[in-house]
């Protein structure tokens, strides 16, 4: 009796297909979501085709599709280790149990990962690209080819990353290192902004060339460099490009292949009995802990601290923080357009750390609810987590005015403009207190990036944005005094501005915790409730 073997290639498709369609049922939020990233991506994806093609027969044409394909491929290789969760079929560790040979199955889940909205916007900017450097017949055909050679090429880049780190994606790093994601996003904008004006500034795209020289030589952007060479009648150069897209290709699917056998033949960790011994837990108060006090304010502010460093979520929030908080001034400083007083972006940027301070504890809080009983309790703790978020905010608040004043050479704006920062910081340590007892929310647990719990938005941008505005009521009398003492000939008296801002900073920080104490010890009840609601 024989057997036919079925291709898992139609499958597969299929498989993703209802993967799709299953989950959009039930939910018509997600449908909305799905659609509208479906219409923005169709529409992105047309005017940035349009705005591709619209270079077709400029003198510089090559140099920018070609940057772009590889921009598109260096995209395609890292984002899925930032956004795992994004598409459920990167982890082909969920079919280890099936009796499936490697090949077909690297055909088929290829074919599959060719449908979605991540592949047909990549297309509509592969046929851009082409269309852009094409110019007659050998181009049109060599056109042809690039365009889905530039798509193979992005996807297989894709899935053979994502196969060689599916450990880490599915562990406790890869949830950390995808709450990150929106750091490197963000820092990354800001250095193609930086870099884009430089560009300009210096010369337009000529100053690309040689970097463009180089890049067309490696794939997948060599399937977008051989249709320009291809179309200026370098057929020898057109087609040593398309040897290396192809090799390229064949051996990014030789090693997806490799790790797929591998992933599937290798057990996971959580399968083998642990061998070693479990280590030792070291004194929890011991090391730097040890500097913070003996009683309930050290405790919590050492619990405050470790979620810091342990947390995901509370993590990517306090690095990306830190991180656009200097950025911002630091790279307007280098632009030449910054200010001392940019500093204070830094400030309120870790202010904000102070505001839903229950709410990161989660379904936790209940334990620590469990230890306030009046509104003494509620204003150690609340002083306390005031303090640890101080401990970092304002050694980084003072470097990061420093290092603004000495690019933009104004060591005569560091006092008043530290002073100021100081102030904002103590206004919004204020406000914090006060929205984290009056507008406390949920923050899942689940979802990288689900930071609200359904229902919780309002009470979220009520609170933020509300306690945002009346930092910036509470600190206006240092910001008139500020301009004041710029505008007139007043400048000499700027440095009293660094003691002003450092009482006034201090003097409205203990003013609001000492506020938000009987709130939180009132409502208590309803506190814990909002925050276990995820």
């Amino acid at each position: 009796m024989s057997t036919t073997a079925v291709p898992l290639t139609p499958i597969f498709v299929r498989l993703k297909l209802s993967l799709m369609k299953n989950g959009l049922k039930g939910s018509s939020k997600r449908k909305a979501a799905w659609i509208s990233s479906l219409v923005f991506a169709l529409v992105v994806g047309f005017f940035i085709t349009l705005g591709l093609a619209l270079l077709h027969g400029n003198a510089h044409a090559g140099t920018v599709v070609v940057l772009l394909a590889a921009l598109l491929a260096l995209g395609w290789a890292f984002m899925p280790l930032f956004f795992p969760t994004g598409d459920e079929t990167l982890d082909p560790s969920r079919l280890v149990m099936l009796p499936l040979r490697p090949r077909p199955l690297v055909r088929a889940l290829l074919a599959s990962s060719l449908v979605g909205i991540g592949p047909l916007f990549t297309l509509c900017l592969a046929v851009g690209s082409v269309v852009a450097v094409a110019r007659g017949a050998a181009g049109a055909v060599a056109a042809v080819v690039a365009a889905p050679l530039l798509l193979l090429g992005c996807v297989t880049l894709a899935r053979a990353v994502a196969t060689a780190n599916v450990r880490l994606l599915t562990s406790r790093k890869g949830r950390d290192l995808a709450v990150l994601s929106g750091l490197l996003i963000a820092v990354g904008a800001q250095v193609v902004n930086f870099g884009s004006q430089r560009l300009f500034q210096e010369g337009g795209l000529e100053t690309l060339e040689p970097a463009e020289a180089v890049v067309r030589w490696l794939p997948p952007a060599t399937a977008v460099g051989m249709v320009d060479s291809a179309s200026e009648g370098s057929y020898g150069v057109a087609a040593a490009q398309l040897a290396i897209t192809l090799a390229g290709l064949a051996l990014l699917l030789r090693f997806w292949e490799r790790s797929l056998t591998r992933l599937m033949v290798t057990p996971d960790g959580s399968t083998l009995t642990a061998a070693k011994p479990e280590k030792e837990r070291g004194n929890a108060g011991g090391g730097l802990w040890a500097l913070l006090p003996d009683n309930r304010t050290g405790a919590a502010m050492q619990r405050t601290l470790r979620y810091v460093v342990r947390d995901p979520k509370t993590k990517s929030a306090w690095v990306t923080a830190l991180a656009i908080g200097a950025i911002v001034p630091v790279f307007n400083a280098l632009q030449g357009t910054g200010s001392v007083y940019l500093a204070c972006f830094g400030a309120g940027m870790l202010g904000v750390q102070m505001y839903n301070q229950f709410g990161q504890d989660t379904s936790a809080f209940w334990m620590v609810a469990q230890t306030i009983s009046n509104r003494q309790d509620a204003y150690v703790e609340l002083s306390a987590r005031a303090c640890a978020l101080a401990l970092v905010t304002v050694p980084y608040t003072v470097l990061v005015t420093a290092v603004t004043a000495a690019l933009v050479g104004n060591w005569r704006g560091f006092p008043p403009a530290l002073g100021l920062a100081l102030a904002l910081l103590g206004s919004m340590l204020c406000t914090g207190a006060l929205a984290s007892a009056r507008y406390p929310y949920s923050i899942p647990t689940e979802g990288a990036f689900k930071n609200v719990a359904p229902g919780q938005g309002g009470l979220a941008w009520l609170g933020i944005f509300g306690g945002m505005f009346t930092s910036a009521v509470i600190c206006a009398p240092m910001i008139v005094l500020t301009v004041y003492l710029h505008g007139g000939d007043h400048e000499s008296l700027a440095w009293i501005l660094l003691p002003l801002g450092m009482a006034w900073g201090t003097l409205t920080a203990w003013a609001g915790l000492r506020l938000a104490a009987p709130t939180v010890a009132r409502r208590l009840p309803e506190i814990l409730a909002a925050v276990s609601k995820g």
